[in-house]
């Protein structure tokens, strides 16, 4: 079964990951199925928000893989099956409490970096399978993610009743796998689920307008951040992962900035805009001219300008990450440079169009892509 759930991911992770899934092609063996689990929940996750076959209350089924996720892994808490293909109606009562899993959170601007150290906390009582080595030696901080969770808190009460995706049993075995394989902290999954909820109409922490590059930092703190710091366990480090944590979060918001700049159109149509309002003002573009140069396939000059200022916003966010590819273990280097740098080739295909991300995706063709993972993969 777990063979099973992991080429599941793997096979995701081939479809709609290529970049990412050709830098995995250069770590080891043992590494490279748990990089599948966890882009293949994230990918998951977006398709329940954002995804073809996208349901009508995106924020109850965020509810719901989040109270599934923390019942398989606080089995002390939460005495039920393992991941239920859906949720009943009947909730146990010692899960039940008054605050829902949609309350409000705090939406003060935080920040990740090395003063708040995300060493891995335990699971309560993790199920590994038969075929599953021991966990490592687990460390807890006494310095917590600035998260409204915590893995030692029980569960919040019951979603609202909502089925799961269809493949959430393989792919929550593999990942749940893989956090306890590699003591990846839990916090770090709920934080990444708040700013999915942030994209999820209904969940009370939904917006789809940043007014400042603080607040999308904050959508950026859960959706990118997050993600760069459950890879961190996974990948190693040569000096303690406190001190690899800033680069790795910085590498993912660097990768989800580029994602923003290419996908401003498709966003459009999604009725968000992800580049901070006060940014694109400061070049006189504003959310009617974004739309108008969507409408005509055309980029007008002081959207051309405003995008070179983001673009040299993102890569002063690879710059900064890059360093901390050096604080990786060494046989994991290769494929992580090779993400960064074919990840930041797309910058290069904005500006080489004109700045027009409207008529066209910008896409860094497979031959490039080659190119630039083989080189990316001899330097040192």
């Amino acid at each position: 079964m777990l063979r099973r759930a992991y080429e599941r991911c793997r096979r995701t992770a081939a479809v709609h990951g290529r970049t990412y899934y050709l830098a995995t092609r250069l770590l080891s063996a043992e590494r490279r199925p748990a990089v599948h689990a966890l882009y293949a929940f994230a990918r998951m996750v977006d398709d329940i928000v954002d995804g073809p076959a996208r349901r009508h209350a995106p924020a109850a089924v965020l509810d719901a893989v989040e109270y599934a996720l923390r019942a398989s892994w606080s089995p002390s808490a939460a005495p039920l099956p393992f991941v239920p293909q859906q949720l009943g109606t009947a909730v146990p009562a010692e899960l039940s409490t008054t605050a829902p899993f949609n309350s409000p959170r705090s939406t003060a601007p935080r920040r990740l970096d090395s003063s708040q150290s995300t060493s891995a906390t335990p699971l309560d009582s993790p199920r590994p399978s038969a075929n599953t080595p021991p966990a490592p030696p687990h460390t807890t901080s006494n310095t917590p993610l600035d998260s409204p969770h915590s893995s030692a808190t029980p569960p919040l009460g019951a979603p609202r009743v909502a089925e799961l995706p269809a493949r959430f049993d393989q792919i929550a075995l593999a990942l749940t796998d893989t956090v306890t394989r590699f003591a990846i902290d839990p916090r770090l999954f709920w934080t990444f689920l708040d700013s999915m909820r942030m994209d999820a109409p209904g969940s009370p922490l939904f917006r789809n307008r940043y007014p400042t590059m603080a607040a999308l930092d904050e959508y950026m703190r859960g959706s990118a951040a997050a993600i760069g710091l459950q890879l961190l366990p996974v990948l190693g480090t040569v000096v303690p992962r406190a001190a690899a944590e800033p680069a790795a979060a910085a590498l993912g918001n660097a990768f989800q900035l580029t994602n923003f700049l290419r996908d401003i159109g498709e966003d459009l149509d999604r009725d968000r805009i992800y580049l901070p309002a006060d940014e694109l003002a400061a070049f006189g573009v504003d959310e009617e001219l974004l739309v108008y140069c969507h409408r005509t396939g055309s980029t007008d000059r002081r959207v051309r300008r405003a995008l070179a200022h983001l673009i040299a916003v993102n890569r002063d966010l690879y710059r900064r990450a890059h360093p901390g590819i050096e604080l990786l273990s060494p046989r994991v280097r290769p494929g992580i440079r090779t993400a960064a740098t074919v990840y930041a080739a797309i910058l290069e295909r904005i500006e080489d169009s004109g700045y027009n991300v409207f008529a066209r995706r910008a896409v860094v063709p497979g031959p490039r892509r080659l190119r630039l993972a083989a080189g990316a993969a001899l330097r040192r």
